[in-house]
């Protein structure tokens, strides 16, 4: 299970990211500085398993969503959103849950403006 300086320093480590503490005390990350695009949200405070919340595409939506230790991200899911919390063992292999939120840091920008994209060095063709 990532530890809260596991995600944090594996979440800055991605490009163009910006790290805000809101909603309580979770670790929020973005991608494409402070007024960019949410890409994965760490929760540390509750029960001993942290919450972890990421972005997915569809296809791993319908895949994660009912995976024991993973369920469909409160609120987010419930707006119909795909994001997945990660929130009670088994979950995910850290290096696959790694691997998730560098997908969802490349869906959020894919989600920033193309001048933002360009900006930031991201994603470009």
């Amino acid at each position: 299970m990532l530890s809260v300086e596991d995600f944090n320093a594996f979440c800055g480590s991605l490009p163009a990211t910006a790290y805000v503490m809101q909603w309580g005390g979770s670790h929020v990350w973005k991608v494409g500085g402070a007024k960019g695009k949410v890409f994965a949200i760490g929760g540390w405070d509750k029960g001993i398993h942290p919450g972890i919340t990421f972005k997915v595409s569809e296809i791993a939506y319908e895949i994660l969503r009912d995976a024991p230790g993973l369920r469909p991200a409160p609120y987010l899911a419930s707006r119909g959103m795909k994001w997945i919390q990660h929130y009670d063992e088994p979950g995910l292999p850290d290096d696959e849950l790694k691997d998730y939120i560098a997908e969802s840091h490349r869906l959020a920008a894919a989600n920033l403006t193309k001048k933002l994209q360009k900006e930031f060095g991201l994603y470009q063709d």
